[in-house]
């Protein structure tokens, strides 16, 4: 929880957010993860400052038991001083007991925003679902909470002027925005009109930019004409040089080996070229022919994709 101090920006977990990504759709399935459509809805978590305190909590943390798909899972909650925003013990249920930072008490409106990330880590435990380490577990319960429909709520809690600054979550603001945006063109939502901060709504259209990259690199058909010339040029290297390493394209150019995050990788092999690049819906790699026009279906999340290798 950041309350005051600097808050980071730009995309540097971005890697890691996209694996997270993958491994949803990996442990869920595509219906799985469908299933979590639509979005929490802004009416059954806003808490104002009339309600009671541990019942609009309990009222909050059910709407998102419901939203995470846990129908057995009873969450307890209480208040103290902490560092943190919230702590969560992960036992084997059925109930879970939640710990509030005791600032929440007066700052009502961002508790379910707390809640839905230490409940996702109750999903997460069921499913056993993690990653290695703290900071890469962290963003990968950010994103599971934001792609699963519950993760707007933290990016709506992220505030900041010139005198003050709150933001939740390991995400930076325009990686939640990110995530929310690959979501949204999923779901096909629009969850701009949820928003109450102006930081939030900014930091989703960014995002939201960022997202719509990855649906327009080479070689889908959706790429802009720059991408399209890079992509022909990387391709005549590959092709006309056939005893040098693999040619990777992008903005960075050509390298000799494999990087995931590339966005397009050519290899030779015995039976012709193949070029790999990331879905833009789940980011698993596929692996196409060198053909020209193509219509390929990923083999995780079966999104069909107009292609031209």
């Amino acid at each position: 929880m950041t309350n005051g101090g600097e808050v980071l920006h730009g995309y540097p977990h971005l890697a890691t957010v996209r694996a997270a990504i993958t491994a949803l759709y990996r442990r869920l399935s595509p219906d799985g993860v469908r299933a979590y459509a639509p979005s929490v809805a802004p009416a059954d978590v806003a808490f104002s400052d009339q309600d009671d305190l541990h019942l609009g909590t309990q009222r909050v943390a059910g709407a998102l038991v419901r939203q995470l798909r846990l129908p057995d899972a009873r969450v307890i909650v209480s208040f103290r001083e902490m560092r943190h925003a919230a702590a969560v013990e992960l036992a084997a249920g059925p109930e879970y007991f939640i710990e509030l930072n005791n600032r929440f008490r007066t700052h009502r409106r961002d508790i379910g925003a707390a809640l839905a990330h230490e409940i996702t880590h109750v999903l997460l435990h069921r499913l056993g679902l993690s990653f290695p380490g703290t900071r890469d577990n962290e963003i990968l319960t950010d994103t599971a909470t934001t792609y699963l429909g519950a993760g707007w709520l933290l990016l709506d809690a992220y505030r900041e002027d010139r005198d003050s600054s709150q933001k939740l979550g390991y995400l930076t603001p325009e990686e939640f925005g990110y995530v929310l945006a690959k979501r949204a063109l999923v779901f096909d939502e629009d969850p701009r009109i949820w928003f109450t901060s102006p930081q939030g709504y900014t930091s989703y259209t960014k995002g939201g930019e960022r997202a719509l990259r990855d649906e327009r690199q080479p070689p889908l058909t959706t790429a802009g004409r720059v991408g399209r010339l890079r992509y022909a040029k990387d391709r005549r290297h590959a092709l006309d040089r056939p005893g040098e390493a693999p040619a990777r394209g992008g903005a960075t150019g050509r390298d000799s080996g494999t990087d995931p995050a590339a966005p397009y990788l050519f290899e030779r092999l015995p039976d012709g070229p193949r070029v790999s690049f990331p879905c833009p819906t789940c980011h698993q790699r596929i692996r196409l022919p060198v053909r020209g026009r193509v219509r390929a279906r990923c083999g995780l999340c079966h999104t069909v994709l107009e292609c031209d290798t």
